[in-house]
């Protein structure tokens, strides 16, 4: 089994489902046209598995990327704590979406789903916004927060899984592992190796 995320979160998650596994980064450059932020997130997925899946034969692999649309604007990972200061700003007092897509790999079988999750932010003050872009925690994150950190004081309201909000949604990743033949839930102290 191979993660192929340099997310901690991510191995965090996977790590807590009992799944042994070794972790590998695509390298992918994560550049695509589409603009519907379900396939965005679908596709990306996928790329980052095949390119992993290729150096790992064999192994089943699990992928995820995530993507923020906040009406039809796609919310990538701000590049600076003013660029952050903009996405807080964008979201403060609305509703947006957190789509996740988890790709599977295992052998010729490829199966993709991707969650949704509707995530209401209440009204920022400025200071707070100010405060939260210079913590520097939303910057390596889709949408420019962290919904497992101090980001959680933003969010007011969810409308579906909190785990896609991380970034892995659970219910996804063990749907599509168990039906990849790996069992979830099944060793207690695996993890990452």
């Amino acid at each position: 089994m191979v993660l192929a995320s340099g997310s901690p979160r991510r191995r965090e998650l996977l790590t807590g489902l009992g799944v042994p596994f070794t972790v590998q980064v695509s390298g992918e450059p994560e550049d695509s046209r589409e603009a519907d932020p379900a396939r965005l997130a679908a596709e990306l997925a996928l790329l980052k598995g095949r390119a992993v899946a290729r150096m790992a034969e064999g192994a089943v692999v699990i992928a995820a990327d995530t993507v923020v649309a906040a009406g039809a604007e796609l919310l990538g990972k701000p590049e600076s704590a003013q660029e952050n200061e903009v996405f807080l700003r964008r979201l403060s007092g609305r509703t947006h979406e957190v789509y996740t897509g988890v790709a599977v790999l295992s052998g010729d079988a490829e199966v993709v789903e991707v969650a949704r999750t509707a995530v209401t932010f209440r009204t920022l003050l400025p200071q707070e916004i100010a405060y939260y872009a210079a913590s520097g925690e939303g910057l390596d994150k889709a949408g420019g927060y962290g919904i497992q950190g101090l980001g959680m004081a933003l969010v007011e309201r969810l409308e579906g899984e909190y785990s896609n909000v991380v970034g892995f949604p659970l219910s996804v990743v063990t749907r599509l592992l168990r039906g990849a033949g790996v069992p979830v839930w099944g060793t207690l102290g695996a993890g990452a190796e």
